[in-house]
């Protein structure tokens, strides 16, 4: 598919954080001032994902009230617009945004007015993906995860689990998680990012339906044939994890292996501002790179929509866009 071809395809977006998603537009009106693209984004030649983690300062400041969240929300959905998204996922922490005027109930629900209001203006239909940190407590992240349980079908879609995954394993929240699923929530979780296969059979065991990365499992047959017969959604985004360096090139992607093996895997851009991405681009460079057919970039939208925390009748929307634009 050309460029052109890509940027009218309806697309799906399931793995997208909204502070490393913001347009420089919306931080230089939150901040007041001018404020260059390398300020907000890594060059090609980053070195580390603690390199990377430095891009989240400025927009972490600007989401730090309520309009903040509002216009946030708002805004990530007009960058999206620009490329035909149809659907997208939007993750962040609630916790990070919370002050002594803003609990989390006032967090959650400034960002879900803003990406109303985007929804209505766009057309972009949304879930919001709570993350729980793993550097915070179990106590902090229960009560978090039990907040946004009560938005769950009004805007919220499910929870998620983000942050240091060599510091932290699964294995640690465990019991977060057990609970998470006993109330009806349902959750991703980063796992696998960072080399460590333990801890994406730990959050399947857990109850997760989805992975965010998942690169660890590359090479473990076993582990893929698990995922792959229970339809485990894998949340790829190969140009953050090339970035970050959970590979070090671009030969040992796992993309085509995991698509070979069936997996249900998904295509997205993790941080469209710090990575300086966006979905057209994936699909561009995983074409380009793992020679990812016409029909493979059909399969990985039907994918999406399949692993999509969204109910049937959008589900069924979806299906009939992408299917219906592919035929033409």
């Amino acid at each position: 598919m050309t460029q052109e071809q890509l940027i009218t395809l309806p697309k799906i977006e399931l793995h997208c954080h909204l502070d490393g998603s913001l347009s420089r537009e919306f931080i230089e009106k939150r901040l007041g001032r001018k404020v260059l693209q390398e300020e907000l984004s890594v060059s090609d030649d980053c070195t580390s994902l603690a390199e990377y983690l430095e891009k989240f300062t400025l927009p972490g400041q600007c989401i730090m009230d309520e309009k903040g969240l509002e216009e946030a929300g708002y805004d990530v959905l007009r960058s999206m617009s620009r490329e035909n998204v149809c659907y997208a996922e939007i993750r962040f922490a609630p916790l990070l945004s919370v002050t002594e005027e803003m609990n989390c109930k006032k967090v959650i629900e400034a960002l879900l007015k803003g990406l109303e209001r985007g929804k209505d203006d766009f057309g972009v239909e949304f879930g919001v993906i709570t993350c729980a940190m793993r550097y915070h407590s179990e106590e902090e992240n229960s009560k978090m995860i039990m907040t946004a349980r009560e938005y769950l079908g009004f805007g919220v879609c499910a929870a998620d689990l983000a942050g240091a995954e060599a510091s932290y394993p699964m294995t640690e929240f465990m019991n977060l998680f057990h609970n998470t699923h006993k109330i009806g929530m349902p959750f991703t979780i980063h796992a696998g990012e960072c080399g460590n296969a333990q801890n994406i059979a730990d959050a399947v065991s857990a109850g997760a339906v989805r992975i965010g990365h998942g690169i660890a499992m590359r090479g473990n047959k076993e582990l893929q044939q698990e995922l792959a017969a229970r339809k485990i959604g894998i949340e790829m985004c190969p140009i953050s994890n090339l970035q970050t360096k959970a590979v070090q090139r671009t030969a040992e992607y796992p993309l085509r292996e995991f698509l070979d093996a069936g997996l249900r895997v998904t295509i997205n851009t993790d941080n469209r501002t710090v990575s300086n991405t966006t979905l057209t681009k994936e699909l561009e460079f995983v074409q380009k790179q793992y020679g990812i057919r016409d029909e493979e970039v059909l399969l990985l939208m039907k994918n999406a929509v399949d692993a999509a925390f969204a109910v049937e009748a959008v589900k069924e929307r979806l299906y009939r866009s992408i299917t219906a634009k592919y035929k033409r």
